[in-house]
């Protein structure tokens, strides 16, 4: 996700110049020594999810709605007055008249969900409120241009006489995501009605002038809620454009023919050819979307299965196959599924069904999932009863000639047969310090 850019309409979206100049005039007041601290508690009010240790940023225009809120909505705890009436009560300084024609409108404005019904004018939207159902003409510029219909807006709406405008800045969101907004911003007034005992926040646009940064609340959770969906549908590839294989498991074993004419008549799975320079390591994989591609591999060692899949959720399924069909034949290590590291990517709100985005892995990357993986399964190894070793502990069966004998095989099979050393022509440990572990 692009920080800062992404799901914004942000710049002038035809603010009148006076009304602007007024919000310049806040803006500049609001930061003045005296005022800071005030400015600071109304922004932690408006960006609390933010506040609290959100992953994200929040977006520019989520900071000019929050500083709208301050203008607007917000009375100081310290006795001063709002910004508004001290620029109301101002004699130091020369306000030109069309400034204070805005003054009370603004004041009594709100924030407001407001879905698009058409497009009248090149420089106007028709407007409603999803709340209250009321229909405004507005005047919005560039954001007419931009918007289609059944689209939502995220904006304040400031109404003087038969004049509605937009305040400078406004998001645009894809009609699910508006009414996914709009249902959690109802959720909370339902559930604070319930904790009060009466229905005591009133109508729509009462709610929203005294609430109306809870808006801003549910949209920083939209905004979460739809980089986690677009996390969860990217895909990962290798550099050769196949898909890349992520999730990683690991069994111990110690029966291999049983294993190997089990495999090979598993459902789902056919044998892959070459590869391996040890005629003992074999391997399977499954098709995924294109049948072309692997989009999970079982490699079968004298020693161990290793399992490769696209996504967690595959392994999960192929973790249930294995353990149906072997049961205890395989006795397991440890997984993987944290995916490569990248970039967060650009979740347009606009778009209702954004197309999936591929990520391109590395071979250093790739080899440094592979020795964490590694790493993480070994951590334990010495202590840990292994199949082939009868059930004993590394560690235990070095006590006697034959176990230590029978260790040093095991631990160069394991070098030997390694099956990241297919995937990037590197072995995925250093064997040397299994060596070390159990004092070979």
């Amino acid at each position: 996700m692009k920080h800062g850019s992404d799901a914004g309409v942000g710049g002038d979206i035809g603010t009148i110049s006076s009304l602007a100049s007024l919000l310049a005039r806040l803006q500049a007041m609001a930061s003045e020594p005296t005022f800071n601290l005030q400015r600071q508690r109304a922004l932690s009010i408006a960006l609390r999810p933010y506040t609290e240790g959100a992953m994200l940023p929040p977006l520019a225009e989520e900071l000019r709605l929050a500083e709208q809120f301050l203008f607007a909505d917000y009375l100081p705890d310290d006795g001063q007055p709002s910004l508004i009436e001290q620029v109301r009560d101002t004699i130091t300084t020369h306000v030109p008249e069309e400034e204070r024609a805005w003054l009370d409108p603004f004041r009594h404005s709100n924030m407001d969900l407001l879905e698009a019904v058409s497009l009248p004018g090149k420089d106007r939207l028709e407007l409603r409120s999803l709340g209250s159902g009321r229909t405004y003409h507005v005047e919005s510029g560039a954001l007419a241009r931009r918007c289609r219909p059944g689209q939502v807006l995220l904006t304040r709406v400031v109404r003087a006489g038969d004049r509605t405008v937009i305040p400078g800045t406004a998001l645009l969101l894809s009609a699910s995501a508006g009414r996914a907004l709009f249902e959690g911003v109802n959720e909370w007034r339902r559930a604070l009605e319930a904790e009060a005992g009466s229905f005591e926040l009133g109508e729509w646009e009462e709610f929203v002038k005294r609430y109306g940064h809870v808006l801003l609340w549910r949209f920083a959770q939209v905004r979460l809620e739809a980089l986690v969906r677009a996390e969860l549908a990217t895909r990962y590839r290798a550099t050769d454009g196949r898909p890349f294989l992520y999730a990683l498991a690991l069994y111990e074993h110690h029966e291999y023919s049983f294993l190997s004419e089990g495999l090979s008549n598993l459902e789902g799975w056919r044998k892959e050819a070459g590869g391996f320079q040890q005629a003992s390591v074999r391997s399977w994989v499954q098709a995924g979307d294109d049948a072309a591609s692997p989009a999970a591999r079982l490699t079968l060692t004298p020693a161990q299965l290793f399992v490769e899949c696209e996504s967690g959720a595959r392994l999960d399924r192929v973790k249930h196959q294995l353990a149906s069909a072997f049961g205890f034949a395989l006795h397991f290590c440890g997984e993987a599924v944290t995916v490569p590291p990248h970039e967060l990517q650009e979740v347009n709100l606009e778009d209702e069904d954004p197309s999936p985005r591929s990520v391109v892995v590395t071979p250093e990357a790739e080899q440094e999932l592979l020795s964490a993986f590694r790493e993480s399964v070994y951590m334990e190894w010495a202590d840990r009863p292994s199949p082939s070793l009868g059930s004993q502990t590394p560690r235990h069966a070095m006590g006697t000639a034959d176990g230590r004998a029978k260790v040093a095989a095991l631990i160069g099979s394991l070098e030997r047969d390694d099956p990241a050393a297919r995937r990037t022509g590197k072995s995925g440990y250093e064997y040397n310090r299994l060596r070390a572990h159990v004092g070979l």
